[in-house]
Formats: structure tokens, sequence, C-alpha cells
């Protein structure tokens, strides 16, 4: 399992993914699920991975190959962000269909995967979406600003309430993350450090987009956040009054 949180605010995007994978509680091991693709100046596309390691290792090679045929479409030269999402699309299920051919050894494999892809064309405004292991996909909204794929519920509960797309600076939502990032690890061994975080402002093309910062277990700023986070949860819950009926 993993955890991946992709938002789209007013301010710009942020992306965040775990680099944990695990296949019993023997066998971990860690693997980035974070993929960027840019022109400078032009275009910057960023995917999020999460389900079956082998479909998305797959899924990212065809990909990353068909770059160097300019004669098909591929990720650096499709017209929109719209348009890269029906080609990840397209990906998703032709890798399923071939690996999960019914005369191959891996059935009752589940070889399913999600995806996140967002980022920003030149001449259209920052899009997210997020890809189905069926090759369909939603786009992010105003009033749905984020998306998660991967052992999601326990870091939904603080982005809900604090993540507005209006109001939300991106150093914000990247604190926000962070904390759901650390509900999600102290409740669930399948999801683990380092965390890879990667924003983007909104219309801004000037310069190359920068790789994701890499937060490990060391890192001054989490280890803050997470101690500030859980001391402040218990005093407030110190605060709160308690049940007035039980004694009555």
């Amino acid at each position: 399992m993993t955890y991946c949180v992709a938002m789209r605010l007013r301010s710009g995007l942020l992306f965040a993914s775990d680099t944990r994978t695990n296949a019993g509680v023997d066998h971990i091991a860690s693997f980035r699920k974070m993929y960027q693709f840019q022109i400078p100046h032009q275009r910057e596309i960023v995917i999020l991975t999460a389900g079956n390691l082998a479909t998305t290792q797959s899924v990212l090679s065809l990909l990353n190959a068909r770059l160097h045929n300019d004669s098909t479409e591929h990720l650096l030269n499709v017209a929109s962000l719209y348009d890269a999402a029906v080609l990840l699309g397209r990906t998703i299920k032709e890798v399923i269909a071939r690996d999960s051919d019914a005369g191959t050894m891996g059935q009752g494999v589940d070889f399913g995967a999600n995806f996140l892809l967002g980022g920003q064309i030149k001449g259209e405004g920052p899009r997210l979406f997020h890809v189905y292991p069926q090759g369909n996909f939603i786009e992010s909204t105003e009033d749905t600003p984020y998306f998660q794929i991967g052992e999601s519920k326990y870091g939904k509960p603080i982005i809900d309430r604090v993540v507005r797309y209006d109001t939300t600076p991106l150093d914000e939502a990247a604190k926000c993350t962070l904390v759901s990032f650390d509900s999600t690890i102290q409740s669930n061994l399948s999801v683990g450090l380092p965390i890879d975080m990667l924003m983007l402002r909104a219309n801004q093309f000037d310069m190359a987009m920068k790789p994701p910062h890499r937060i490990g277990r060391d890192d001054p700023y989490f280890l803050a956040l997470r101690t500030g986070w859980s001391a402040g949860l218990r005093k407030v819950f110190d605060e709160l009054p308690n049940e007035p009926w039980f004694d009555a």
C-alpha cells in the first residue's frame, strides 16, 4: 500500500507521496512514486502512483519510452492536461490488459493501479486528474481541490478541515499535508518515510521545475510538526468537557 496526495489550489499545485511498498510485514522496500515530465518554460507534469508496483512501473516505462517518438502522442507533445490524462488512462488499460491475460500465471492477482496526474501546460491553467485502473478519470474542482490514492482514510480528516481552494496558500497546504502523512504513518505500517513533496506555483514558467524535496526520518521540520501536532491534540482533548451523564 502507499499514500499519495495532490492538491490544486488557487495559489498552485502540491504533490506528495510516501516511498514504502510491502508484500507482508517481512517484505518492505522503498520505491519512489512521483514522476516528473517537463519542457522548461512550456509544461510541467507530475504523476503520482499507487497500487500494483509492476503495473505502475510498466506504465511509467512505456510513457518514458514513447517520449522519444515524435510520430506518436506523448506527454511532452499533448495539447492539454486533459489529453495527458487520456493518454495515461489508455496506457494503464494497455498494461493491465497485457499482464492480466487469462493465459498467464498471474490469475487472482490484482493488477489495478491508481494515478494522480497534474501540472500546467502554457496556455491553460493548472489542472489535476485522478486516473482509475479502468482508464477513466475525474478532474479536481474548486469544491473538491484535492485527491488521495492509497491508504487515504487516516489522513483525510485534517485535509477536509483545513484546505480550501481559495484561501489556503501552498505553505499551509504543505504543513497540512505533512500532518496528514504523519497521521497515516502512525496508524498504518504500509505507509512510511521518506516522503517526496513538490509544489508548483500557478502560472510561473520562468524556471525549470525543481526535483521533489525528500523528507526523511530525521527531517527537523517534520519532527517538529509531529511533536507539535501530538501535543496540540492532547492539549485540546484535555480541555474538552467530560460527559455529564455517567455519574448522574
